[in-house]
C-alpha cells in the first residue's frame, strides 16, 4: 500500500492545512452531493479492502479480539456509510414547514448547510470507528474535515493517516497525527465546529480554546456509568449481558461500559455467583490467558487501574478475578463487592476491567444514590417491574439509557448518541451525525402580494386592533378587525 500524500504530522504544518481546507470549502466543492458520495464510497471502499489491515492495527494497538474489533469497528463504520449513502438526498432535502397567519401568503422551509471546515479529535479506545463516524457525518454534511487520532493507538493512526491519504479527496480531508504540540496547535486555529471523543479534563481544555473563536462543540465524554439489577428478572441473562457489556467490548475500556453495579445486600450474593459461572463459562479459569480478552491499552492505563485496585479501601472487597500481568497489560474481569462511596474506584471513571458492586436495602433506593452523582454518559436497570423502569426512565439523567441490556442503544443509528451535564454536549449517529455538522438555516418565502397596510406607519388604533387579531390568528378577529376599517 503506498504512503498516503496529504499526512501533515507536524504542528508546523497545521496552520497552512486549516488555510487550504479553508480555500478548498469556499471554492463550494464538498457542498455538492457528487463529492459526498464519492468520498462516502472511498470510506466504504477502506472498509471493504482493508479489513485485514484494520483487524491487525486494532490488535498491535490493544489486542482486541477479531470478532469485537469487525463487529464495534469495521462494521460499526461501514454500516455508517452505506446508511449516509442510503440516505444523504433525503438528509440533505429542505424540511418544509408550517407558517403563520402574520406572514400569509407565504412558505417556510429549514435548510440544512455545511458549517464550513471542521476538526474531529478522536481516542483510542475505539480508534478506527470513534475517529471514521464522526467524518462520516462531516462529509454528508459537505464540509471539509481534519481528523486528528489519537496518538495512544499509534498503529491504527498510522493506517488511517495513509488510507485516507490515498483514496480520499487529498484537498478537502486530511489528517494530522502527533501528540499534544500538534492538537495544541490545532486548538489555535479558527474551526466552524470541533467534534472532540475522550476524557472530561481535555473536554474542558477544548472547550475553552473553542471559546476564543466562538466555536461550536461536540463533546463527547464519559462517567460512571451505573447498573441496577434488581431481583426478578432472568440472572443468568443479565449476568451474559453485563459480562457483553463491560468485559467483551474492549476489557471495560469502553465510555458506556458499567462502572458500578447497584443491587440489594439480599440478591448481590447470588448476583456475583451468576457472574463468576459466566465469566468462567466466556474466558476460563485463568481469563489471562484466553485470547477473547482485550488489554489494557498502556503500561500508564494498567498502573492507574492497579492503584484503584490496591487502595486500601477496597481491600479484601475482590471476589472474582484481580489476577493481573503488567508484561501483557492484562488484567482479568475483577468484581468488588460492598465497596465504599469513598473510594477511589467509586469517584473515578474506572475505564478498565474492574466492577465494584454497592447494595442497598431496597432497590428504589438505587435511584437516589445514582443521583448524588455526576450525570452518566448511559444508565442500566435490569427489571421486570414496570414501576420501577418507569420511575427510572423519568428520574435518571444520562446521556442514554437501556432497560433489559447494555450498551446496544449505540447500535441503532435511529437514536442520537450523546451526553448530558459532565458526560458530554451534542449528539450523533445516523442522521444525528449528518445535523451535528450541519446549520439548519430557516428560510421564508413571500411573493409581492397580501402586503398589509397595518405594519407600517403611521400606527393608529385600528392598525394595533387589526395587528391583534392577526397574532390572534382567529379568522373572525381578522373579518371584524377588516369591516371597522
Amino acid at each position: 500500500m503506498a504512503p498516503g500524500p496529504v499526512v501533515d504530522r507536524t504542528a508546523q504544518n497545521v496552520e497552512r492545512v486549516s488555510q487550504d481546507l479553508r480555500s478548498v470549502y469556499s471554492s463550494g466543492k464538498t457542498k455538492s452531493v457528487e463529492w459526498r458520495v464519492s468520498q462516502l464510497k472511498s470510506l466504504l471502499r477502506i472498509t471493504t479492502h482493508y479489513e485485514k489491515d484494520i483487524l491487525e492495527a486494532l490488535r498491535s494497538d490493544l489486542n482486541k479480539p477479531e470478532l469485537e474489533a469487525f463487529s464495534h469497528e469495521v462494521y460499526g463504520v461501514s454500516s455508517s456509510c452505506e446508511l449516509a449513502l442510503k440516505e444523504l438526498h433525503r438528509w440533505m432535502m429542505p424540511e418544509k414547514v408550517k407558517t403563520s397567519m402574520i406572514n400569509f401568503p407565504s412558505t417556510g422551509e429549514i435548510v440544512s448547510e455545511p458549517l464550513g471546515v471542521v476538526l474531529v479529535i478522536s481516542t483510542w479506545n475505539y480508534p478506527f470507528k470513534l475517529s471514521l463516524d464522526p467524518v462520516i457525518g462531516a462529509i454528508a454534511a459537505g464540509n471539509a474535515v481534519v481528523l486528528k487520532p489519537s496518538e495512544v493507538a499509534p498503529a491504527t493512526s498510522s493506517l488511517m493517516s495513509n488510507l485516507l491519504g490515498e483514496y480520499m479527496d487529498p484537498s478537502a480531508v486530511k489528517v494530522v497525527e502527533g501528540g499534544v504540540p500538534e492538537t495544541t496547535a490545532l486548538l489555535e486555529q479558527k474551526w466552524d465546529k470541533i467534534f472532540y471523543t475522550g476524557n472530561s479534563k481535555i473536554g474542558r481544555i477544548i472547550l475553552t480554546a473553542a471559546a476564543k473563536h466562538l466555536t461550536p462543540v461536540v463533546l463527547e465524554l464519559g462517567g460512571k456509568c451505573p447498573v441496577v439489577v434488581d431481583s426478578n428478572i432472568d440472572l443468568k441473562v443479565a449476568a451474559r449481558r453485563i459480562i457483553s457489556g463491560k468485559w467483551a467490548c474492549n476489557s471495560g475500556q469502553t465510555c458506556v461500559s458499567p462502572d458500578y453495579i447497584v443491587t440489594t445486600k439480599e440478591y448481590a450474593l447470588k448476583l456475583v455467583d451468576a457472574l463468576s459461572c459466566e465469566l468462567e463459562n466466556f474466558y476460563g479459569k485463568d481469563p489471562l490467558l484466553s485470547n477473547d480478552l482485550s488489554s489494557i491499552i498502556n503500561s500508564r492505563h494498567f498502573d492507574r487501574l492497579t492503584k484503584l485496585l490496591d487502595d486500601e479501601k477496597v481491600s479484601g472487597k475482590v471476589v472474582i478475578g484481580g489476577q493481573r500481568d503488567r508484561d501483557k497489560l492484562k488484567i482479568a474481569p475483577t468484581v468488588l463487592l460492598d465497596v465504599s462511596q469513598d473510594s477511589l474506584v467509586m469517584n473515578e471513571e474506572i475505564f478498565g476491567p474492574l466492577l465494584p458492586i454497592v447494595t442497598v436495602a431496597k432497590i428504589e433506593e438505587s435511584i437516589g444514590l445514582i443521583n448524588t452523582k455526576e450525570k452518566p454518559l448511559a444508565a442500566y436497570m435490569f427489571t421486570n417491574d414496570k414501576k420501577l423502569k418507569e420511575e427510572f426512565i423519568r428520574s435518571v439523567s444520562a446521556g442514554g439509557m437501556c432497560i433489559n441490556e447494555i450498551a446496544l442503544h449505540l447500535a441503532e443509528h435511529t437514536l442520537p448518541f450523546g451526553g448530558v451535564g459532565e458526560s458530554g454536549m451534542g449528539a450523533y449517529h445516523g442522521k444525528f451525525s449528518f445535523d451535528a455538522f450541519s446549520h439548519k438555516k430557516p428560510v421564508l418565502q413571500r411573493g409581492f402580494n397580501g402586503d398589509v397596510a397595518a405594519r407600517y406607519p403611521p400606527y393608529t388604533p385600528w392598525k394595533l386592533k387589526f395587528l391583534k387579531a392577526m397574532l390572534s390568528g382567529n379568522i373572525l378577529s381578522i373579518l371584524r378587525a377588516l369591516i371597522g376599517w
